[in-house]
């Protein structure tokens, strides 16, 4: 859902109790919008299930399915499975993206990915991203525990790095309006 410049005050309407709280927290104007924007789009996919936030901040409705929520200049998305967890980024290509991909892209990875495209660094920073949000733990590093690769039938394969084991994904990249998406398109699977 892509939004304009609007006053966030002025819908509270559409929050229940505990996500006027949560929403009186914030002090930016634009965390303000991204909030009510979701809880808009949530309000129409979900009704009123109320989103949760587990110990690791990431959220879910209880006892529905499973949710990821991203925002991006304006545009805000959720994702909603009811089956399994689902991880969903969406990024606008920016301009410093060709200076940082060394921060988050493995020498690896350099082999299957052009460097010198804004484009496709946004996606495999957008592809990163969506597997943070699935690994399930936060202090992940990018370059080493996050790794991609394309497949041969269009999707990109997402590896996490856990110390004891590694999960595995299939993930689907793709623009829309000019912003890149990217959403696991499987179940993350445990391999050895």
């Amino acid at each position: 859902m892509d939004y304009d410049d609007f006053e966030p005050n002025e819908y509270t309407e559409h929050l229940s109790d505990v996500e006027l709280s949560r929403f009186l927290t914030f002090k930016h104007i634009r965390r303000r919008r991204e909030f009510i924007a979701t809880r808009i789009l949530k309000k129409r996919i979900l009704r009123d299930q109320h989103i949760q936030y587990n110990s690791i901040g990431a959220p879910y409705i209880e006892g529905v399915g499973f949710i990821s929520i991203s925002h991006s200049s304006y545009l805000v998305g959720l994702a909603f499975n009811k089956d399994y967890l689902v991880g969903l980024d969406l990024e606008t290509p920016r301009e410093n993206i060709l200076d940082i991909f060394p921060k988050f892209l493995a020498p690896i990875e350099r082999y299957s990915f052009d460097t010198t495209n804004k484009l496709e660094m946004t996606r495999v920073w957008s592809a990163k991203e969506a597997l943070y949000k699935l690994a399930g733990r936060k202090k992940i590093i990018f370059k080493e525990e996050l790794i991609l690769s394309k497949s041969n039938s269009g999707s990109w394969l997402g590896e996490i790095i856990n110390p004891d084991h590694t999960l595995s994904v299939q993930l689907d990249i793709f623009d829309h309006h000019g912003t890149v998406v990217s959403i696991n398109n499987s179940k993350v699977e445990r391999i050895e």
